[in-house]
């Protein structure tokens, strides 16, 4: 069972998992119906905040639960307490939903290096062991460290099952539409003044292909995803083309404000810490004991998203970021 799967990543989560020979049935939940097309997935309407959701687990002999179903933004869910109902509420309600359902064997959970914050005195790379710095007291940070630590207290209550938590970096990609995509795909970047952040990317392509493997495999633990290498902001921007609007960091919230309002892109207080600070992972751990390679690094994954950005949004984009901070100054 595949949850989130009305989002582009679950959706593509459950379809490579559908295409593998190995697996019977895979069931996509989720309390819309999916924009994209399942394939052989079978769809099943259903709210993981509701426990209904374990009838379902139950009605359908369920023996691998796939939780994609974290949203990172406010405007995709409906507000701040609809996300954090989705993110936090409704895994605790999945997570009582398998500990109750004996037949489940594996857990696989789709998590973000979010879980480590970003800030000043961050170390150059975070390794599973280390505990964030600081975190803001909304948005996905905190979201992802209630919704990890519901995750550790289900593995102590059911050891029989086998747990994988995934801390994904930044998924980019021609096929991902999110706040990190948009915020690149403006015509003029806008930046903090005097940081320039180390990013780190998952290609799309190898977060799918992450999941199919730690779903396919018994491998429990916490791991660190992301491609190789580290990527500065400006290097990014160079990348791109496209000039840097440097802002002093004062401005930064009523900058988000207008992006947010021009529907460029919603990005809540974590991501704009992230894009001043930055943040980098360790991928030790997904070499050594997850047995994973991804094919891109950050640099070739940025890349082929950016080879992938059309001139005619990047237009629209730009009189969209006009008319938002035309809005602003008014």
């Amino acid at each position: 069972m595949v949850t989130g799967v009305s989002r582009d990543a679950g959706a593509r989560c459950a379809r490579r998992l559908a295409d593998d020979p190995s697996i019977g049935t895979v069931l996509g939940v989720d309390v819309v119906p999916p924009r994209a097309e399942l394939g052989r997935v079978r769809f099943v309407r259903a709210d993981i905040r509701n426990p209904v959701i374990a009838k379902v687990i139950a009605a359908e002999g369920v023996d691998t639960v796939v939780h994609t179903g974290v949203v990172a933004t406010p405007g995709s869910a409906g507000g701040r307490s609809s996300m954090k109902e989705i993110n936090v509420i409704g895994t605790m309600q999945l997570l009582a939903a398998c500990q109750k359902a004996p037949g489940v064997a594996k857990l696989v959970v789709k998590s973000s290096t979010t879980v480590y914050g970003a800030g000043p005195r961050d170390p150059a790379m975070f390794t599973e062991e280390m505990a964030p710095r600081a975190i803001h007291q909304t948005g996905l940070s905190k979201d992802a460290v209630e919704v990890e630590g519901y995750v550790r207290g289900f593995a102590r209550r059911r050891p029989d099952v086998r747990v994988s938590t995934l801390r994904m970096a930044n998924w980019i990609g021609p096929k991902t539409d999110s706040p990190i995509t948009r915020y690149f795909a403006m015509p003029v970047v806008p930046t903090v003044f005097g940081y320039d952040a180390r990013l780190q990317f998952l290609h799309e392509d190898d977060g799918v292909e992450a999941i199919h493997h730690a779903t396919v495999n018994d491998l429990p633990g916490t791991f660190n995803l992301a491609g190789d290498g580290v990527l500065s902001l400006s290097q990014a921007i160079r990348k791109l083309g496209r000039p840097a609007l440097r802002l002093p960091s004062f401005t930064a919230s009523s900058t988000a404000a207008a992006v947010r309002r021009a529907r460029l892109a919603d990005f809540s207080p974590d991501q704009i810490t992230f894009l001043t600070y930055g943040r980098a992972v360790d991928t030790t751990r997904m070499r050594a004991e997850f047995g994973f390679e991804p094919k891109y690094t950050t640099a070739a994954a940025f890349d082929d998203f950016r080879d992938s950005l059309r001139p005619g949004a990047v237009a629209r984009a730009a009189s969209l970021l006009t008319a938002g901070l035309g809005a602003l100054r008014g």
